[in-house]
């Protein structure tokens, strides 16, 4: 099973630590990818438009000055860095031993800037969105479809795809063929808010099961002692099932 999650916005780095080894995180097939990216995102972010570029505002200085420091300063686990609401629900921090394996190997971030993580992977505090049309690479999105399709269709095997992304990032990669028969979005009807701190609890309550769910029905039979679920069958060929979501 994988479970993909959207970055946060918001990350949080830390003063001293070993730098970042791009062939070291998963999926090492998307390191050229990843580094294309990288000398990007450096090149962009000093030039003088480059929170116009990258759609932040102004007063974020010291966050795109960051982007050109990103191959010398230390590399947390991305459990670390990522923070915010889902993440804070998620709690990566407080796992038993079993859970924090599901957790490396189940939980999936899509990142703008190396495609997809896992939460063991290292990596530096950035400032970068899957919306943005980036300077020598193009529009993100389009740049990782192709090569997040091949990495993560290999990395689901025959096991569900539970998909809490934001539609920013689903724009990275759908899976296709046989593999949307397992393929389901977590909706969490109301504001944003709500939405993401209910899929950080979905991640986290289903790092807990007992057994993992191996189909759509399954795994709405799974989320029901702390949710209401209401699991709806796909709209169209291609299309995932959808699993609405609300905390009891």
């Amino acid at each position: 099973m994988l479970v993909l999650l959207p970055p946060s916005e918001s990350k949080t780095g830390r003063s001293r630590g070993k730098a970042l080894d791009l062939p070291s995180l998963s999926y090492p097939a998307l390191t050229d990818h990843r580094q294309r990216v990288l000398d990007a995102l450096a090149a962009t972010s000093v030039r003088s438009d480059a929170h116009e570029v990258l759609g932040v505002s102004p007063n974020l200085v010291e966050e795109v000055a960051r982007n050109t420091r990103l191959t010398t300063a230390p590399a947390p686990p991305a459990a670390e860095v990522y923070s915010g609401v889902l993440y804070d629900a998620l709690d990566l921090g407080d796992l038993t031993p079993g859970q924090r394996r599901r957790a490396n190997t189940w939980l999936v971030v899509v990142s703008a800037l190396f495609g997809a993580v896992h939460p063991g992977d290292r990596i530096p505090p950035y400032r970068l969105s899957m919306a943005v049309n980036l300077p020598g690479v193009g529009p993100l999105a389009g740049h990782w479809r192709d090569a997040l399709d091949t990495e993560l269709t290999a990395a689901a095997g025959t096991g569900l795809v539970v998909d809490c992304r934001s539609s920013t990032y689903v724009a990275a990669w759908t899976p296709r063929g046989d593999l949307t028969q397992r393929w389901v979005q977590v909706r969490v009807p109301g504001a944003t808010h709500m939405a993401k701190h209910t899929r950080g609890l979905v991640a986290r309550h289903l790092l807990g099961v007992d057994r993992e769910p191996r189909t759509p029905a399954a795994l709405a039979r799974a989320l029901e002692p702390a949710f209401d679920v209401t699991l709806h069958e796909p709209s169209g060929r291609g299309r995932p099932w959808v699993i609405d979501t609300t905390v009891r």
